[in-house]
């Protein structure tokens, strides 16, 4: 005998297809609006992490240069996260550019930093 499947989201038994996971369309809205905010709590904080990020950047290097290098503890000293970026990519001679968003920053060596506009 086949075991009865039930509504992911009220337990009703299901009737019809056999990869149905919902009994109507309310609980399968329900199921998407739950996934959602979920969702979007978990990325908030990261956008805000990321945004600040930026603004550090943008702080730093001001309005009119496109690069600059700065110390380290200059980022540090500021709360810059450095477990948090858009991307990063490494260059042909082994080095990291870390972006965030449109910025990135290249570590030279243990104290200093480049960091870098990018053109959108």
């Amino acid at each position: 005998m086949r075991e009865k499947r039930k509504c992911t989201i009220c337990g009703k038994e299901l009737v019809g297809r056999t990869d149905k996971r919902f009994c109507s369309s309310l609980c399968k809205a329900n199921y998407h609006k739950r996934l959602s905010k979920s969702t979007k709590c978990a990325t908030a904080e990261i956008d805000k992490i990321l945004h600040r990020n930026r603004s550090i950047l943008l702080e730093i290097i001001g309005k009119g240069r496109s690069q600059m290098k700065v110390p380290l503890i200059e980022l540090e000293r500021r709360k810059f996260n450095f477990n948090y970026m858009t991307k990063y990519i490494t260059n042909k001679q082994g080095k990291v550019y870390h972006y965030v968003y449109d910025f990135s920053y290249m570590t030279f060596s243990s104290n200093e930093v480049l960091i870098i506009r990018n053109k959108i």
